[in-house]
């Protein structure tokens, strides 16, 4: 398999980490979206990234449908969503709110540090900013007292917010100050895990 992008971006860092967690080997190409947008585009029409490219040449494009090709290709009892009942709508919920804080983090990003000042919409920016903060408060209330999102078993919940924590970290390091403290335990327990830390981010 061949993943493409870069692990600044915590939606090819969630599918690097759990591919690697789950023990599956890859190759990666840390294209950007700027230096390498005609290679994204051969792959992707979206020129978006991520985008895995399948042993068989199929090339599968956005992390929520690649992950659920992953889950599927590994089987109910490895998944890293539960397959059925309640313990999926458990981390259905999880993810739901991880992927959309995710979502506004990147998209404040894009909009204060992306875009030239003069540009830049600062009441826009400051209500993406109340949104990821309120997406990763109550994820932060879901993490009080359990050692995973949803309880003993880590999910993907919790490898998606501990790409969009540490994205945050590199891109706003104020956001998360003071804030979040049993999310932040989460992220560095995961953190611990060789397969999750050892795809952080490296400039």
């Amino acid at each position: 398999m061949i993943l493409i992008g870069r692990n600044l971006s915590p939606f090819v860092r969630r599918v690097g980490a759990s591919l690697a967690v789950l023990g599956i080997a890859y190759e990666q190409r840390h294209y950007g979206t700027v230096d390498q947008r005609a290679e994204i585009l051969s792959l992707n029409p979206l020129g978006r990234v991520p985008a895995l490219v399948m042993d068989d040449g199929e090339v599968l494009v956005d992390s929520i449908a690649i992950l659920d090709a992953i889950d599927d290709l590994v089987g109910p009892d490895r998944a890293l969503v539960p397959a059925t009942g309640a313990p999926r709508r458990a981390a259905m919920r999880a993810l739901a709110l991880a992927v959309g804080a995710t979502e506004k983090l990147v998209a404040c990003y894009q909009e204060t540090k992306r875009r030239p000042a003069e540009l830049v919409w600062a009441d826009a920016a400051t209500k993406l900013l109340d949104q990821a903060a309120g997406g990763f408060a109550a994820l932060d209330m879901m993490a009080t007292g359990q050692e995973w999102l949803c309880g003993d078993r880590m999910t993907q919940a919790d490898i998606t917010v501990t790409a969009s924590l540490d994205f945050a970290d590199v891109v706003m390091p104020d956001f998360t100050a003071g804030r979040f403290p049993a999310l932040l335990a989460l992220r560095d327990r995961a953190n611990a895990i060789p397969a999750i830390g050892d795809t952080r981010w490296k400039a």
